[in-house]
């Protein structure tokens, strides 16, 4: 699977799909953010990052057919990260009962697009499914169809949810830090304003936006989703004093690594300029992991939230109906109310 992705989600790949991402954010705003005085943030960044998933990994794109999913995979994210009582009632027995209604229906996707595909109704390169379908592992041997559901299952999961989260917390920081606000507003109306009418956005203005991705790592580093991750060690070794034997579980934490003072000066101040030329040294910020399992979907990821915050900060400046809401890990940083805001939408000339 990891061999398999990379094809797909690799920079030059992801190319093709900007103008895809684009229409999907002008959809989104329009729908669910214009002609609005007060928002709820979080959600419809969910809202946001599920479309798009929906959309680039098995092209579902109808709003009713996108709702057909949303509600069982909340279900199935809430239960994720639960005890595994199997009993009626429980998150876990739930996030089961959930995952087999989102599985038949990917089933019933999956067999639609093969005969698609023969008939010549689809396209090899319109999402991951395709993708699937058509390429063989080094044996030549295709994938099957339920494992095919199960992949995609696992996509959609990381897809949206922990981009879900990094795009509510940028709202949240540049409503605090005006500043910070105007540079990124700045940026992003110098590329809107190079576009024609109706000119979708594509490679060349992403490599543009390099203050607006240096906020948002920024964000990312004060306010990872992936909080870390369980590792195995493969051999003895010793770490700060403590000796660590082979197949212990080990658990990396992004918090912490993302704040210690001996690479990031002042860890706590917001400072997107620690970006900037090379960057932090290797392994000192993780929100995507490091080295080989390193989350294949970061270069997906950096162009949903870059295409989010084009379209937000363009249309709408906004502050915090609830200054000082709190922040709830579950298993990923949440605002605990939601994050409402009030828009102040720009003139358009």
């Amino acid at each position: 699977m990891r061999k398999m992705l990379p094809n797909f989600l690799k920079p030059e790949a992801l190319q093709r799909y900007i103008g895809i991402m684009d229409h999907i954010a002008q959809r989104h705003f329009e729908s669910s953010w214009e002609n609005q005085r007060e928002v709820l943030v979080f959600p419809l960044s969910k809202r946001y990052t599920f479309w798009l998933a929906c959309r680039l990994f098995v092209s579902v794109e109808d709003l009713n057919h996108v709702a057909k999913f949303a509600e069982p995979f909340d279900v199935l994210a809430s239960g994720l990260i639960s005890v595994p009582i199997n009993l009626p009632g429980t998150p876990f027995n739930r996030a089961i009962k959930a995952s087999n209604v989102i599985r038949k229906e990917l089933m019933a996707i999956i067999k639609q697009r093969k005969i698609d595909l023969a008939e010549g109704k689809a396209s090899a390169t319109q999402d991951i499914l395709s993708h699937m379908l058509l390429t063989s592992d080094e044996n030549g041997k295709f994938m099957q169809e339920l494992d095919i559901a199960d992949k995609i299952l696992g996509l959609l999961i990381g897809g949206h949810d922990t981009a879900s989260s990094a795009c509510a917390f940028i709202v949240k920081y540049l409503a605090e830090l005006p500043e910070i606000y105007d540079g990124v507003y700045k940026e992003q109306m110098e590329i809107a304003k190079s576009k024609g009418v109706g000119e979708l956005l594509n490679w060349e203005d992403i490599k543009k936006m390099r203050y607006s991705w240096n906020v948002a790592c920024e964000v990312l580093r004060l306010a990872p989703p992936l909080q870390g991750a369980f590792r195995e060690a493969l051999d003895d070794f010793t770490f700060n004093g403590f000796y660590i034997p082979k197949g212990w579980k080990i658990y990396w934490c992004a918090n912490s690594t993302h704040r210690n003072p001996k690479v990031f000066s002042e860890p706590l101040k917001f400072n997107p300029s620690r970006f900037e030329g090379s960057g932090p040294p290797p392994y000192t910020f993780v929100p995507f992991g490091g080295g080989p399992r390193m989350c294949p979907g970061k270069e997906y990821a950096k162009l949903e939230i870059l295409v989010f915050m084009h379209h937000l900060v363009k249309r709408f400046s906004w502050d915090k109906i609830i200054s000082d809401e709190k922040i709830i890990v579950n298993p990923m940083p949440v605002p605990a109310n939601g994050l409402p805001v009030r828009l102040y939408p720009h003139n358009k000339t």
